[in-house]
């Protein structure tokens, strides 16, 4: 199953692939922001005003890397299921639905980063 395609492009494989790559980017996203805001920052007022837009670009990736881990988990589900050899469906509707609303999440979170 992890290379079955679960949605249009993406394997399981791919999506295990998406969140660590993503961790890692981020991690060194922020190290890259937080170097070049350092010198800027001269005194307490400096810091009333970059701390809260790092803590907002922090929050939004971990927002991001929560959706594609729960997406994860359902597919995890489904895979464990269907190698049970349990005669039920690979995803239930309620799991359907709840894929496809971490997938509406996620392109939500994407459209509002980039406005």
């Amino acid at each position: 199953m992890n290379n079955e395609e679960i949605f249009k492009g993406k394997t399981f494989q791919d999506l295990l692939s998406d969140i660590y790559r993503n961790a890692r980017e981020k991690e060194k996203q922020i190290n890259i922001l937080i170097k070049e805001l350092k010198p800027h920052i001269k005194n307490i007022g400096d810091a009333t005003v970059v701390v809260p837009l790092i803590k907002e670009y922090l929050e939004i990736g971990v927002k991001n890397d929560e959706h594609l881990i729960k997406m994860a988990a359902i597919v995890q589900r489904a895979q464990s299921r269907s190698t049970d050899g349990s005669s039920e469906v690979l995803l239930t509707e309620e799991e359907k639905k709840q894929l496809l609303d971490q997938v509406e999440k996620i392109e939500d979170d994407i459209s509002y980063n980039e406005s």
